[in-house]
């Protein structure tokens, strides 16, 4: 399946669903670009390596190449999200299960935003997606098994990797540079800094960018009045309106994230930031290799958890980490139980 630039707009001109239907998704992409791409820059602003506008001018650009270059290599991530859940058989009552499910991601990101907590926006989609295909089947007969099971996969990766990485790049850093003098060493490591915070908003293109672009092939194929799972190609167009969409909400920017997430949760130097950074990327573009989607706000925060535990656990200023832990626990039941019972309104009320 896929769908030219021509039929995208004869589609919207013609079919007021599908019009609904693209006027929510891009609300979607743009608040993830608002509200998750912070994450990605948190560190180079706290440590003072660029200034907050530069940092967020810097993973607009690079969130837009991570879209455009990773879904023309490996569109698997997408794919998963497109045949992770069953809305059925009827066409227009999938179609407003996906609405629902749509608001209510926007509404958890929206107050999770606003409360400053770096919320899961990847674990949100899912978690909404799904609780809209249980509430429409009567069942988890509305969820893919197969294919939900590699986001269980995903949360352990990103746990794992993300804090393992920050420690032992840490350590190893330290080991290295233990007879420099630190001074000598600042300029290497705030350089090193920007080209992570650089890699980390690329590699958040990377994967959300597909998460979404899943989400809006999979629309307009109820738009259109296809059901179930299907292989379906990314057009060049689609590739450039997402990448857009996140620029423009990372453009916006998100100061309340960075500043929990940079500076409230460990106190970094330079170096740490540079080893934070380097491990969350590399954890990122391992998972976007073999095309599992993971959380982009779990690999920051668990590899800046990290680093700041190489040194020793009380440099982790754990109770915020609990606040963002329980948001994460929190997400898939608040956000499955947003979607569930948004269904169940609209397919009351349209």
């Amino acid at each position: 399946m896929t769908i030219t630039f021509q039929e995208f707009i004869n589609e919207c001109l013609t079919n007021p669903s599908f019009l609904i239907i693209t006027v929510l998704i891009s609300g979607v992409i743009l608040v993830n670009g608002w509200t998750d791409a912070p994450n990605a820059i948190a560190t180079c602003v706290s440590t003072r390596c660029l200034s907050p506008k530069k940092s967020i001018i810097m993973a607009a650009v690079f969130n837009f190449l991570g879209v455009f270059t990773m879904t023309l290599i490996n569109s698997t991530v997408a794919q998963t999200i497109f045949n992770m859940v069953d809305f059925g058989g009827d066409a227009s009552s999938a179609l407003t299960a996906l609405c629902a499910a749509l608001v209510a991601i926007v509404t958890w990101a929206v107050a999770a935003w606003f409360f400053g907590i770096p919320t899961s926006e990847s674990h949100a989609l899912i978690a909404g997606l799904s609780g809209a295909a249980i509430a429409l089947q009567g069942g988890i007969s509305g969820i893919n098994g197969s294919e939900w099971i590699k986001v269980i996969y995903g949360l352990v990766m990103s746990t794992v990797l993300g804090f393992g990485m920050g420690f032992g790049i840490t350590k190893i850093i330290e080991l290295i540079c233990k007879n420099i003098q630190r001074q000598k060493t600042i300029k290497f490591f705030k350089a090193t800094q920007i080209v992570g915070g650089a890699s980390m908003a690329f590699m958040h293109g990377a994967q959300d960018g597909q998460k979404f672009m899943g989400v809006f092939l999979l629309g307009t194929s109820l738009a259109s009045g296809y059901i179930g799972a299907q292989t379906f190609e990314i057009p060049i167009w689609l590739i450039i309106l997402c990448s857009g969409l996140m620029t423009l909400g990372t453009s916006i920017g998100g100061y309340k994230i960075i500043k929990t997430v940079g500076m409230g949760m460990v106190k970094l130097e330079v170096y740490q930031g540079a080893a934070a950074d380097i491990s969350s990327a590399t954890s990122l573009f391992i998972a976007s290799f073999l095309g599992i989607p993971v959380s982009t706000t779990h690999t920051k925060t668990t590899a800046i958890m990290g680093v700041g535990a190489s040194r020793r656990l009380s440099n982790v200023n754990w109770s915020v980490v609990k606040e963002m832990v329980l948001a994460w626990i929190l997400t898939f039941p608040g956000c499955g139980i947003l979607g569930y019972l948004a269904t169940l309104v609209f397919t009351k009320i349209l």
